[in-house]
């Protein structure tokens, strides 16, 4: 007998694939059995497994389908009046019959993202040791991080491809939230299974707990994280390392997703390993990519070129710079120079326009405009404000990354109309409390002639008589098909141009689908089928780029087919003794 068998994919059960189909081969028996999530059919266990899997008798008479659970439980959630107990509710679901949960995500995806991601995880993340139940995912910390290969070697799942990883530093607009920040990645890779196609058999969510800076979580006595300062520069960088190490060494193909990292350690672990890791930071990149995608739509709807666009940025910490990026890269494919691009990207902190004679954070320094570009510039104080670059750039798109509510006033979109025509405004901070404006007013300032678009979701504005479609720039509509696309190529690496690729194929699909209705992203429920056409997309791109591994489809056609059949879907298959 070989001794090259692959193990099967838990200790529990495997999962066999033959001529006649999928089944799952179990090792337990017994109530034992129904606790494991991924394999417990609850009442749908029909009555010859429960005979042979020793179930006869504990589970109530009545066999049901899945689509009958789905109803059942759905019944339950609506009747729920909070929408943090929704997601106990749901939760408690992916605890006790994980595939049920991911068939009840599936068919009520619009209602349930927001319950699962945004804006909702916020709040379990605020209070997740005092929601705790259940254990999920992986925990690393100064505790056992020096044993990082042992505890690694402890999550049972034996070929991990997609992991979210985060040390909660920097939670959506709420900062640091040490291991709360856990249901983070939990809540992401719930969409990249319903979503993205990822299978949940292959997923692992990460917190590093390197302690937290809030005084009033290390104080509270339920908290359940590290009760320390976090630990920072080198002894950081080391901690970094020996997960990586860790992961790589037992998953060598598994990509690894950062996330809600602080700025600083954001561009810094992301440019340290994305050479050698197939890695990629949601905030910078996914961000950057949503961005990009809804600016390209943006200029199809109005009719003027990409390339000839000025685009102003307001916020310069990961979410802006990575949209900064993402827009000159997207120049710089329209046929501009990387000199020229940077020209037409005009990007603002706190202190203002970034200049390159002003002292600032490394990851800010490409984007700083050189003095002698605003020379003829009036302006009061060390550098130009946003209504001042507006104008004197002769802006015509205005990206909004700031987190600061308001900050897209009357007198600021008036600017904007003085520069263009049809202003595109993209007012992208989360959640709906940080946008830096409401669509209904830029939409009545500019009297209908902006284009709009949100990073949370809003819904249409009625003007003039008009219902206005509000499209939402939700990273959603990148990193599932990102990973997906990165796991289905085996890519070495992940690319400047496999990201790219993600957002002109969501620019191409939202192009041919819903953009004659005004429309520059498709809606929440088209995930799944953007989901996979963005991951035929990216695992082109590792074929051009020269990082995959895998032998893939040459056609458009073939590429899509080659992605469906591997898509995961939620849906019961037969369980045998093993």
């Amino acid at each position: 007998m070989s001794d090259t068998k692959k193990p099967p994919i838990t200790p529990w059960f495997d999962l066999i694939k033959n001529e006649s189909g999928q089944h799952f081969e179990v090792y337990l028996e017994g109530i034992a059995l129904v606790r494991l999530v991924l394999t417990n059919k609850g009442t749908a266990f029909t009555q010859e497994e429960r005979i042979a899997l020793g179930l006869d008798g504990l589970l109530p008479p009545q066999v049901e389908t899945i689509e009958e659970q789905v109803a059942r439980v759905y019944a339950g959630l609506v009747r729920i009046p909070s929408d943090l107990q929704k997601y106990q509710y749901v939760r408690a679901l992916q605890e006790r019959q994980e595939i049920l949960f991911y068939a009840l995500l599936e068919r009520h995806l619009e209602e349930l993202m927001p319950i699962v991601y945004t804006p909702t995880v916020g709040k379990a993340v605020q209070h997740f040791s005092h929601l705790y139940q259940t254990p999920r995912g992986l925990s690393l910390s100064p505790i056992n991080i020096d044993r990082a290969a042992k505890t690694v070697a402890n999550y049972p799942m034996s070929d991990v491809r997609m992991i979210v990883a985060t040390d909660a530093s920097a939670i959506l607009g709420i900062g640091d939230q040490g291991y709360g920040g856990l249901a983070i990645p939990i809540g992401k890779l719930s969409l990249y299974t319903a979503g993205g196609g990822v299978s949940p058999f292959h997923t692992m969510p990460v917190s590093l707990d390197v302690g937290t800076d809030r005084i009033d979580l290390v104080n509270d006595p339920r908290y359940l994280g590290v009760r320390q300062r976090r630990i920072k520069g080198e002894a950081y960088d080391q901690f970094i390392d020996q997960f990586v190490r860790a992961v790589v060494g037992r998953w060598p193909k598994a990509v690894i997703q950062w996330e809600d990292l602080a700025k600083e350690a954001a561009f810094d672990v992301l440019e340290r390993y994305r050479h050698d890791v197939p890695s990629f930071n949601d905030d910078i990149q996914g961000t950057g990519a949503v961005a990009l995608a809804g600016c390209l739509n943006a200029c199809r709807l109005k009719e003027q070129p990409f390339g000839e666009q000025v685009f102003v940025i307001h916020g310069a910490g990961a979410g802006g710079i990575g949209v900064a990026a993402a827009i000159v890269d997207g120049l710089q494919n329209e046929g501009l120079s990387e000199e020229e691009a940077l020209g037409r990207v005009f990007v603002l902190d706190s202190r203002g326009l970034l200049l390159s004679d002003r002292k600032m954070e490394a990851y800010k320094q490409r984007f700083a405009q050189p003095r002698a570009r605003i020379a003829d510039w009036s302006f009061e104080g060390a550098a130009p404000g946003l209504r001042n670059v507006i104008k004197h750039a002769k802006a015509t798109v205005l990206l909004g990354l700031s987190g600061r509510p308001g900050a897209f006033d009357e007198a600021v979109v008036k600017a904007m109309l003085e520069s263009t025509e049809r202003p595109v405004i993209f007012p992208l901070s989360n959640p709906t409390s940080s946008s830096e404006a409401h669509p209904a007013e830029v939409l009545a300032w500019s009297d209908g002639r902006a284009i709009v678009a949100t990073g949370s979701p809003f819904g249409a504005v009625k003007l003039h008589g008009v219902e206005i479609p509000i499209g939402q720039g939700n990273n959603a509509f990148i990193f599932p098909g990102l990973g997906f696309g990165a796991i289905l190529a085996d890519a070495r690496i992940i690319t400047a141009g496999m990201v790219r690729a993600a957002a002109y194929a969501l620019a191409d699909y939202t192009k041919e689908r819903y953009l004659p209705d005004g429309l520059i992203y498709p809606p929440i429920t088209d995930l799944r089928e953007t989901s996979l056409r963005v991951s035929a997309a990216v695992a082109r791109a590792a074929v051009e780029d020269g990082v995959a591994q895998k032998k893939l489809p040459d056609d458009a056609e073939g590429m899509r087919a080659h992605v469906e059949a591997r898509a995961w879907h939620a849906e019961y298959l037969p369980c045998v003794k093993g």
